[in-house]
Order: C-alpha cells, then sequence, then structure tokens
C-alpha cells in the first residue's frame, strides 16, 4: 500500500500525518509524491507509524476476525480499505456474488481477507462462514427504492428474512456484536425499501430482547445517503457528464442528507465500541437540495451540459428522517451521533399503565430539511473529499 493511499484510510490530512509521524510538512509531502525517489528505509518507518496510529483508532478489532455480508458492495471496500492495514486478525466477505468477489481478491492481494460464497436468504449457505467470527457488519441489502417498489417481496426475502438468518447465525456461532446497517427511509417509510428496512430494525430490536447476557449484542446502524456509493446519484451524474448529457434531477428542492463512505464506517465502528443490546445509532450530518449538489458537480467539472428536471420517482420522498418525533423522546444526544435506546417493555402492558399528557410535546425529527443545510460552495467542499474530481471531465464530442 502506498504512503498516500496509508494516509487516506487514517482519514489524515497530509498536515496531519507529517504530525503523527514526526516530520516536517514539505517533507512528508515529497515522501507522498515520489515514492521511488524517497529514502526507503525511512519511508517503511513512515508507514509503520501511521498502521500503528491506524490500530490504535482500532482497537477493539485488533486480533479479532470481522465478517461483513454484502462485503463486495461500496461499504465493503470501505471497511476493507480502513482496516486492513491495521492488526486486525482476518476479514471475511460473505456475499453471493463470485465475479464481485474475484476481482477483490485480485484487487486487494491480502492473505488477511478472506471470501466465502453465501446468501444471507439461505440460512444453510451461510450459517458455517460465521463460524469464529468476532464481530459481524451487516449490509447485504436490496437498496434501490424503484426497483424494490416493483418488487417488494424480493426486498423482504434480502432485508427482512435474510437478516434475521444473519441474527441466527451470529447467536448459534458465539459473535460478540453485529452491527445492522439501515437507512433513513425506514423513518416514516413510505416506500417498499424503506418499509422493508423498518421491518428488519423493529426484527433487529424484537430479537435482542429475547437474547441473554452473553449472547450476541445486536445494534442498528441508520444512515442517509452514502456520497458516490454504488447506484447513488453522483457517479450517474459524472457518467451523464462524460457522455455529454444534461445532468438529470428529480425535484430540485428535494433534500438528501449527506455522508462519505468513511462517515459510515466512523458510525459502525462507534456503535461497535459503545452499542448495547438492541441500540440504534444515528450520526448528525449536513443535507443540501438535489439541485445544489447538480450545481456544484457542474462546476466541479466545468461541465456545459446544464440540468434536466425530470419528476419524482416511484416511492421517492421530498425530505428524509433520521430520527423520527416519537424517537427523539427517548434518545440520547452524544454531541456527533443519537442514541435511540431500545423499549423493552413486555407484553403485560397493565404494569406499564400511566397517566397520558395531553400537553406533551414531542418536538421536531431529525430531517434532511431541518439539518445544517449546505450551500453550492460548501457541497463542492465535502464533494473534493471523495476526490472523484481531478479536473474538468472530457466533454463527448
Amino acid at each position: 500500500m502506498t504512503l498516500k493511499e496509508l494516509r487516506k484510510n487514517c482519514k489524515l490530512t497530509q498536515k496531519e500525518a507529517s504530525e503523527v509521524v514526526g516530520m516536517p510538512l514539505r517533507t512528508f509531502i515529497n515522501y507522498e509524491t515520489d515514492e521511488d525517489k524517497a529514502d526507503q528505509i525511512k519511508l517503511e518507518g513512515i508507514k509503520d507509524r501511521l498502521m500503528e496510529y491506524a490500530a490504535k483508532d482500532t482497537s477493539i478489532l485488533k486480533d479479532k476476525v470481522l465478517l461483513i455480508t454484502g462485503g463486495t458492495g461500496s461499504f465493503g471496500h470501505a471497511v476493507v480499505d480502513r482496516f486492513l492495514p491495521t492488526d486486525i486478525k482476518e476479514i471475511r466477505i460473505l456475499s453471493r456474488d463470485e465475479k464481485k468477489q474475484d476481482d477483490m481478491r485480485k484487487a486487494y492481494n491480502n492473505s488477511k481477507l478472506k471470501f466465502y460464497i453465501g446468501d444471507v436468504r439461505n440460512l444453510d449457505s451461510i450459517i458455517d462462514a460465521f463460524k469464529g467470527v468476532d464481530y459481524v457488519f451487516s449490509a447485504a441489502a436490496l437498496k434501490q427504492v424503484p426497483s424494490c417498489e416493483f418488487y417488494p417481496m424480493e426486498a423482504v426475502r434480502t432485508n427482512v428474512i435474510g437478516s434475521d438468518n444473519v441474527i441466527t447465525a451470529c447467536v448459534r456461532n458465539g459473535v460478540k456484536k453485529a452491527i445492522f446497517l439501515s437507512t433513513d427511509k425506514a423513518a416514516y417509510p413510505i416506500n417498499a425499501m424503506g418499509i422493508s428496512k423498518a421491518l428488519m430494525e423493529k426484527n433487529v430490536i424484537a430479537r435482542s430482547r429475547q437474547l441473554l447476557k452473553g449472547d450476541t449484542v445486536l445494534c442498528l446502524t441508520r444512515y442517509g445517503n452514502v456520497m458516490a456509493s454504488r447506484g447513488s446519484v453522483i457517479p450517474l451524474f459524472l457518467n451523464q457528464i462524460h457522455e455529454g448529457k444534461p445532468i438529470t434531477i428529480t425535484n430540485p428542492d428535494m433534500t438528501r442528507f449527506m455522508m462519505t463512505l468513511d462517515d459510515a464506517v466512523d458510525l459502525v465502528l462507534y456503535a461497535f465500541e459503545h452499542g448495547e443490546q438492541g441500540d440504534l445509532f444515528v450520526q448528525k450530518a449536513p443535507a443540501a437540495t438535489i439541485e445544489t449538489l447538480a450545481k456544484a458537480v457542474i462546476e466541479l467539472t466545468g461541465s456545459k451540459t446544464g440540468i434536466t428536471y425530470i419528476g419524482t420517482r416511484h416511492g421517492e420522498k421530498l425530505y428524509e428522517t433520521l430520527v423520527t418525533q416519537e424517537e427523539m423522546i427517548k434518545s440520547v444526544d452524544l454531541g456527533n451521533f443519537f442514541c435511540v435506546k431500545a423499549d423493552n417493555r413486555d407484553l403485560n402492558y397493565d404494569k406499564y399503565f400511566s397517566k397520558g399528557n395531553k400537553k406533551l410535546n414531542l418536538g421536531e425529527s431529525y430531517t434532511s430539511h431541518n439539518t445544517g443545510r449546505l450551500d453550492v460552495e460548501g457541497m463542492k467542499e465535502l464533494l473534493k473529499k471523495l476526490e472523484l474530481f481531478g479536473g474538468p471531465v472530457k466533454q463527448h464530442e
């Protein structure tokens, strides 16, 4: 792994990395720019110090075995990029696509990375992959809103039944903790994808109530749009620009949370370190209108193709909610995160009777309409972190 790649995995700027390794910024930049001309012994020492830094940040995974369901996707790659350079013992990728696994195996070429073919819809096909696993990231899902609208039972089979199979595999194999990835579309869901994820959340919490001390700890993370992930709108915009076509957007006033893949990994890691049985974690994030995002992409690429408005697609919301009004009542504000604690009452509701309060104020939901809003310049700065904009995109002749 190059020095630049290692620095990115540590989420450090060049200045921060130079301070970590204890060398002048200019010297660090020279080492990173041209490794072949650098003192190789010093270069290896710099890399070792950065790897030590990364290991400190992820000590919970030291000498542990991590399994990622749906691990060939964007989130799986981000996790592998972050943790493979650390002293984690093994990362297992569980998915059903052998081609993507083969591509990933060749790209990383690392003995810590192990691959397992299986489908979360079929418990028998996955259960052996969980033997000896310490921690699980459950990312396998059908995520595209329109396709789930047309095939809702497919969403149920993967997102609901599949996640339940993962729970069973974890419990039977003594996994310490499993984090299940959910979406803002699960809060006040109006589409099949969101409904299936909402039911997944309910089932994770329900099964967490049935577990005993020492059993697998089940937690949830809920996050908004992950920028530049597979199937997201930014790669679509870039492809349209590359082909000389106008950017297509639905409703210009539609807002979405803006998170990077690194943010998504940070959220899951936070849940690993702090989560208790049935907890749901949300990371606070800025938002932007789709029109603001489109204009930022156009300015960064130097495109002249313009914008075309195509109208809202099947099942889309005007804005997204990360924490509902009802959840805000029982949530804990942790600074950069909210933690929604599980409702652990049983079915004997008469034990919990209390006189209602007609004046109870639920407060506001946490939504992409009322969180911090990015303007075009702020959106451009966030996009630059993705390093997809190295200069004007070549226009199609």
